[in-house]
This record gives C-alpha cells, structure tokens and sequence, in this order.
C-alpha cells in the first residue's frame, strides 16, 4: 500500500514539472513572437572626406657624423659633453700622445742617418767617377807608349835585317813592344772596373735616396698619428652621444671607435616612418604630412615626404618600409629620438557621398538561398559580395516598411570611418541618397546579432 501511494507521488511531480517547463517555453516562445528584429542603422551622408595613412616612427637629425678615434691608446682629455654645441676644427678629446711623440722622434732620427748614408754614397761616387777619368787618361798614355814601341820595334827590326844593330838590340825592342801591349791591356781593364764600380756606387746612391723616401714618409706617418691623438670635431653642430671617459683605453686596432656623436643641425630634422607595403603604392614623394608626439600632445607639426627608402625589412612578418618626412624645428622643440604619430593624407574629396564602414562589413543572418534571392532581385552582381573587384561592394538599407534591400556600389577613398561612394554598379536596382539608413548590425532575440561580409577589401589610403 505504501509503495503504490509513494508511486503516485512521483507520477504528480513529475506531471506539475512538466507543466511548468511547458509554461516556460510557452512564455519564451511568446516573448519572440512579440519582439521583432531590430536594425542598427546610421545614414548616408555628404561632406569632406580624407584619407590618410598612419603610422609610427622616430625623429632623427637630418645628418649624423660618427667621431672616432684612427689611434690607439689611453684618453688624458674629454672637452665636451652630451649637448654641447661645437664647431668645425673644435677640439674635442685628447688621447695621450707620449708614446706618438716618441715614435715622430725615432722616425726623424731615421731620416737623418738616411740622408747622411746618402750624401756619403754620393760622395763616393764622385770618387768613383774621378777614378774613372784616371784611369782613362793611363790607358791613353798606355796606347801611346804602346803605338812608340810598335813603331820603334818595326824600325829595328829592319836596321837589324841589314846588319846594322846586333840581334839582341832588335830583340829588346820585341820585349818592350810586347810589354806596351800588355800594360794598354791592364790600363783598359782597370777603365772597365772602374766604371763598374762607378755603376754599383750609382746603384747605391739610388737605394740611399729610396731609405731616405721611406724614412720621410714614416716620420710623416709618426707625425700624422701625433696628430690624431687630438680628436677634433669634422663638422658644425651638437653633441648627441659621447661613449667615452678621462682614462679609459681606445682600442683603434680593427676599426675605428665612435667616440662622439654629432647631429649637424637640429632646426631642420627628419622622421623615420615605419609604413607597411601595402600603403606605399599610396604615398607620393612630396606630399604634406602631420605628426604628433607625446611631449605636445595637442600640438600638430607639419612637414613633407622626402623619400620612400627601398631597403625593406620586415617586422613582425610585414614588410615595412622607412618613409622620410622633412621639417623644420626652428625652436629646438622636437628632440632626436622622440616617436611621432604620422598622418600622411592620400585622398581627399571635398562633397563625397559617403557610407559607414561598419555597413560595408554587415550582412543579415539569412540562409544563403534567401541571400542569393535577394540579391538577384535587385540586382547585385556576385562580384560584388564575393571577389569585390574593382572596388565592388554591398550595403543593406532599409527601405519601406524596414525591408532589407541590398545596394551595390563601387568603393573610392575610405577614412577611419566612411567610405566613399563612386558611384552605382551597372545593373543594380538599388541606389544610395543622402540621408538612406544603412544597415550596420542587428539584434534579435535569441540570435546572433549578424554576420560579416566575406573578406572586403581594405579601404584605399587606410592603414
């Protein structure tokens, strides 16, 4: 008997449970009978439009000279400091010249034993040469007594074919023109060393002027190095970095140390833009440009683009581009290294029909064959929806009685916030007025409140 009372029990609660959960999704279902959609809206419009690309970048000196040291050794003097101006020929450190010193010493010592060597070896070979002229003139002399004693050993020779001189008369004469030959021999060879050794001595003159050229330049090299132990300043201008102190070692062996830095002139700068590839196409050398930084923050500063410079790199997987923006700072207000927020316009149309961005990007939570429906109905090619070629685009608007018809158009030059309208696409039945409510999201109960069109294309000039 209990067990039959304890199963009627639950077959009530489970009978009022589903009663009440029935109510309930009555209720809910009455609730989304009751509210209709509702369309987030803003209008068309006419008026002034601009676009602009924006980005980031740095301010810069519009010339930079690095000081750096061609020597090495200890620094004794640092005149100069972060922000001093300076001039061109000004001394601004002083490396300590001891040891370069020494070295200008050494190589003049060098230069002067060379030049001594010279004269010396110049000296004999004037000897040299006078040697030559001697022994010359005893090989003259030596032909002479030699022609004497041919003519002398002829004449006896024919007085002693007619008996009239003993033999051995005749036969001394022989032995005398024998000898004469001999000695015009030796005086000749004597002649030849001498000019040899006048040759070697010419040789040696040569080679002491050239140690005497080699020590020349390498005093000058010596004293060139003394030289550069005073750093001096290439260039008018402000010191905007100095990496070195009184004591410390400059270490010049592989190149070259930067030791200052100078900015030539800070009245007229430059800022570094970091612009993305896809808003280079838009920008042109020349063009005005604006920027801000956070030290004005209400101020806007004014220049013109420069240069668009062609070494890409890439940041963050986009490949990016330094845009070069002029201007002048006469006031010394901007400092090297502040960021600027650049605007650069690219676009610009004084009475454009324009429709909101947000429009260009909503489509309504349909299946795709009511989509394709209305479509058809009015006109929008697939173009327009799908690939968005040549600027082809989609709006929905509400027409009477808040009926949803879709509008195609083709997209100019595009803000933050609006976009341009070019004008009708061939072929739709749709078009845009100023003061046409245009469709940029929607909210109904219990649904999402509305889908994105599929990838549109970004807007002209934008970043």
């Amino acid at each position: 008997m209990a067990r039959v009372e304890q199963n009627g029990r639950r077959k009530l609660w489970m009978t009022l449970g589903g009663a009440v959960a029935a109510l309930l999704l009555l209720g809910f279902w009455l609730r989304g009978r009751a509210e209709p959609v509702r369309y987030l809206t803003e209008p068309a419009r006419r008026g002034a439009l601009t676009a602009a690309v924006e980005a980031t970048g740095t301010i810069n000196p519009l010339t930079t000279v690095p000081v750096g040291s061609y020597v090495s050794g200890t620094m004794k003097l640092v005149f100069v400091d972060f922000n001093t101006r300076v001039r061109a020929g000004q001394v601004l450190a002083q490396i300590d010249p001891a040891v370069y010193r020494a070295q200008v010493a050494t190589a003049a010592g060098n230069l002067a034993s060379a030049q001594a060597n010279l004269r010396n070896v110049e000296a004999a070979l004037g000897s040299l040469q006078a040697g030559i002229a001697s022994g010359e003139a005893n090989a003259a002399k030596m032909e002479a007594d030699l022609a004497y004693a041919r003519t002398n050993a002829r004449r006896l020779g024919d007085l002693a074919k007619q008996g009239l001189i003993p033999p051995d008369q005749r036969d001394l004469s022989q032995s005398t023109l024998a000898q004469a030959e001999a000695a015009a021999r030796a005086a000749k060879a004597q002649v030849n060393q001498a000019k040899a050794q006048y040759d070697e001595g010419v040789a040696q003159v040569e080679q002491a002027r050239a140690q005497v050229a080699a020590m020349r330049g390498a005093l000058e090299q010596a004293e060139a190095n003394l030289r550069y132990t005073t750093i001096v300043s290439p260039t008018d201008g402000v010191v905007v970095a100095r990496s070195i102190s009184v004591g410390q070692s400059v270490a010049a062996s592989l190149q070259a140390p930067n030791l200052f830095t100078i900015a030539q002139d800070l009245r007229r700068m430059q800022v570094y833009a970091k612009t993305d590839e896809s808003d280079t196409g838009f920008i042109k050398v020349g063009a005005d440009a604006t920027f801000q930084v956070d030290a004005f923050p209400h101020e806007v500063f004014h220049g013109r683009v420069s240069a668009i410079r062609l070494n890409a790199y890439i940041v963050q997987n986009v490949v990016t581009y330094d845009t070069i923006i002029d201007f002048d700072n006469p006031d010394l207000r901007l400092l090297p290294g502040e960021t600027a927020y650049v605007t650069i316009p690219t676009g610009h149309v004084d009475d454009a029909l324009a429709v909101p961005n947000a429009a260009l990007t909503w489509t309504p939570d349909l299946p795709a064959a009511d989509l394709e429906r209305l479509y058809k109905q009015h006109g929008v090619p697939a173009a327009a929806h799908t690939t968005h070629a040549d600027g082809q685009q989609v709006v929905w608007k509400l027409g009477p009685g808040d009926a949803l018809e879709p509008v195609a158009l083709r997209a100019g030059i595009s803000d933050y916030a609006s976009t341009q309208v070019l004008s009708r696409v061939s072929g739709g039945a749709g078009t845009i007025r100023p003061g046409d409510r245009l469709v940029t999201g929607a909210i109904t109960p219990g649904a999402p409140a509305g889908k994105a069109a599929p990838g549109p294309p970004r807007p002209a000039g934008r970043r």
